[in-house]
């Protein structure tokens, strides 16, 4: 079973989060779509750019506190910077919440779909056969990240996945379940439908990145 893009279908939809109905030997094992404030921390950098923002406004405000001046001094300082603030930061939470409404990441026991896109939607079919490992990345609360490794020379544009792909892997793009709720389960989940699919053993190993606490990442090598 190819790696398929199976266009703008979501309006269309038989099934939510499928392009098509399942075939009477295939179920869904687990299906669910990102996280609105989990997602907008850790794909749209929401936190630092409300830091990056408070910063800009702390200096332009800065010089009418060094000189004394009144409440209304301040304010004035900060009339235009404070506005953007607010426009942008606004822009990024309905960007994340769009993305999460129009998002489905359906697991199966033959395959994972990945309904994307909020003016263009379109479906990805990620067979287990032809999955070569899973990194899982915790974030918060039982909040994470499933990245996928295809096998072979199968690949799916970055910008195609964004923002449902691991950051800077641009040469081979990862396709990448983000900001799940209890990830760990799901990761559960598709290791179990992985090793019944193909009739093989999954191996989970810690993979530790610099800067990260112990055992944030576990590598699922599907080989």
């Amino acid at each position: 079973m190819p790696i398929e893009n199976l266009g703008h279908e979501y309006e269309f939809e038989p099934q939510y989060g499928l392009p098509e109905r399942l075939p009477l030997d295939e179920f869904i094992v687990w299906q669910g779509s990102p996280d609105v404030a989990a997602l907008a921390s850790s794909a749209f950098h929401i936190k630092k750019l409300a830091i990056y923002f408070a910063l800009l406004i702390a200096a332009c405000a800065w010089p009418a506190f060094e000189e004394g001046a009144g409440v209304m001094a301040v304010l004035l300082s900060i009339k235009w910077i404070a506005p953007l603030a607010l426009i942008g930061l606004g822009s990024v939470w309905m960007m994340a919440y769009m993305t999460s409404r129009t998002t489905v990441y359906t697991l199966t026991n033959k395959r994972v779909v990945m309904r994307l896109g909020i003016v263009f939607t379109v479906s990805f079919n990620l067979p287990l056969k032809q999955l070569a490992a899973a990194d899982v990345r915790m974030l918060h609360s039982g909040f994470g990240d499933i990245s996928l490794a295809l096998k072979g020379s199968d690949r799916i544009a970055w910008v195609h996945l964004w923002p449902s792909v691991r950051p800077w892997r641009m040469t081979k793009p990862e396709p990448t379940l983000r900001a799940i709720p209890d990830v760990q389960m799901v990761s559960e989940k598709l290791r179990d439908a992985w090793t019944q699919t193909t009739g093989l053993a999954a191996n989970a190993t810690p993979s530790v990145q610099v800067g990260q606490p112990k055992n944030q990442n576990l590598q699922v090598s599907l080989t």
